[in-house]
């Protein structure tokens, strides 16, 4: 059986927790050094022995250097230096807030947790940093383009209460979505499909099989050529939303991979993917009470078309 990871011995710097790394069960290293040149290739050699020099890389018997002999199956921390990120230019705002919960409307381009090249600049991470809650963790994750409500848990003992929610679907979700307008498309609908999403793959493909993707989609509005829409999934697919209207002949404005893939320059704020996270509603797990959190933040599309 796979070990569980020991609790980090360093503590998370400037938000950021530090990253963790699992040596193999045989290898032909003679020291510890010798198996980070060879795992860590991004970083000069001479990175690394400096690292190792200040004691900045930490095993489970504490700081570790140069002549520490390869450990089989043991764990390594040590903290990123991360390159400059490009800084994204929106806040986040406190929707509600108590001694368990902080709930936020989130912004266009923030990621929610760190990955790739995603760390400092995610809510995450800017959440821990400013209000001091080193132990706050995500109950659900919205896609970094996506906007609207994300619910953030503030202690670990309660993590795993609301995320549950999440994952055994109790949670009711709404979001919004400007796309063009067609009078010929039948609305409302549900529509269901079988969506697959290869890692590696930037986009998400809808394939023959059983079906794994459910989404209600019903016109709230239209002027102008354009469709304001209310979304409800069913299921929680990576990019359901976006493919489900693609599929439909109206993709959702902003959208820089459906229906085609188009590259956007870092720090290119311009044209965020018009798809908000409106509502979520659900019964509090702890204290059987009814919440509904809904974002106060509105689609540019709308708002100030044509061309937004």
């Amino acid at each position: 059986m796979r070990r569980k990871p020991p609790p980090s011995p360093l503590p998370p710097r400037d938000g950021v927790n530090a990253a963790r790394i699992r040596t193999p069960p045989d290898g032909p290293w003679d020291t510890i050094r010798d198996y980070l040149v060879r795992k860590l290739t991004k970083l000069d050699p001479a990175v690394i022995d400096g690292m190792l020099a200040e004691g900045a890389i930490v095993g489970v018997d504490g700081p570790i250097d140069a002549r520490t002999p390869f450990t089989p199956s043991t764990f390594l921390w040590f903290h990123r230096d991360r390159g400059d990120e490009v800084p994204v230019p929106f806040e986040l705002t406190v929707l509600h807030e108590d001694d368990v919960l902080l709930v936020v409307d989130k912004p266009h381009f923030l990621a929610t947790t760190p990955r790739g090249g995603h760390v400092r600049e995610t809510a995450l991470v800017r959440l821990r940093h400013t209000r001091d809650l080193p132990d706050l963790s995500p109950a659900h994750r919205l896609d970094r383009l996506t906007a609207g409500v994300l619910m953030f848990v503030k202690t670990a003992a309660h993590r795993s209460a609301y995320q549950n929610l999440f994952r055994d679907r109790l949670v009711h979700k709404e979001y919004e979505a400007i796309a063009p307008y067609s009078p010929e498309l039948a609305l409302p609908r549900t529509v269901e499909s079988r969506i697959v999403k290869k890692r590696g793959v930037l986009t998400a493909r809808e394939l023959p099989g059983p079906v794994n993707a459910r989404t209600h989609v019903e016109l709230i509005e239209h002027r102008d050529g354009l469709g304001r829409y209310r979304l409800v999934p069913e299921t929680g697919r990576t990019h359901q939303l976006r493919v489900h209207l693609n599929s439909l002949g109206i993709p959702i404005l902003g959208d820089p991979l459906y229906p085609e893939v188009r590259e956007v320059p870092p720090g290119d704020f311009r044209r965020p993917l018009q798809l908000l996270a409106k509502v979520l509603a659900f019964t509090d797990p702890l204290t059987g009470a009814e919440h509904r959190f809904e974002s106060a933040l509105r689609l540019r599309a709308w708002e100030s078309h044509p061309d937004w």
